[in-house]
């Protein structure tokens, strides 16, 4: 079964967007390359077992096994000595990357209490688009009762838009809930 947004994608976005920015060819309409989502723990270096929640509750909302993220460095103030497990992320491309932003924006965001749209400056120039979650709660793959402690996590969809005005048309017609 190929990802509905995909399908969404190269049925109504692209010409919509050849319409507003008039490409001349097909391949200049810019389109969603990955999806990056990132776990920090900084907590992890007093309590190692938050580490193992964390994998798992990002593969259960990717779909694949994240990768653990270690201390490059050495910081005294902070009690981390390099190789220290910190974070973990994962990368999603293909039909995984549809599958979850579709997800994403259909199922998760709309669950955020007090929802009234995604910010529109979180572009960063260069037609990247990234946005915080404070709570892992509001994907459903997420069992309330198994979670220990609330974990935020930062969402960046890098397109292959030049500038943040294309990214900003290709997110809001791919279905990305903006605030008016």
């Amino acid at each position: 079964m190929a990802a509905r947004l995909r399908e969404h994608y190269t049925k109504k976005v692209v010409p919509a967007l050849t319409k507003e920015f008039g490409y001349k060819n097909v391949m200049a309409v810019p389109k969603i390359e990955k999806v990056s989502v990132n776990i920090g723990l900084g907590e992890a270096t007093q309590n190692a077992k938050l580490m193992d929640g964390a994998v798992s509750e990002l593969s259960a909302i990717a779909g694949q096994k994240p990768v653990i993220c270690k201390a490059r460095k050495s910081i005294a103030a902070f009690k981390l000595r390099e190789g220290m497990p910190i974070g973990t992320m994962v990368t999603l491309r293909g039909d995984r990357m549809f599958e979850f932003l579709d997800r994403l924006m259909n199922v998760a965001l709309p669950r955020v209490r007090d929802f009234r749209g995604v910010s529109t400056k979180s572009f960063d120039g260069r037609g990247n688009y990234t946005l915080g979650v404070k709570d892992q709660l509001i994907f459903p793959e997420i069992d309330y009762s198994k979670v220990e402690k609330t974990k935020g996590m930062n969402i960046s969809i890098t397109t292959s838009a030049r500038t943040d005005a294309e990214a900003l048309s290709l997110l809001r017609a791919m279905g990305m809930p903006f605030r008016q």
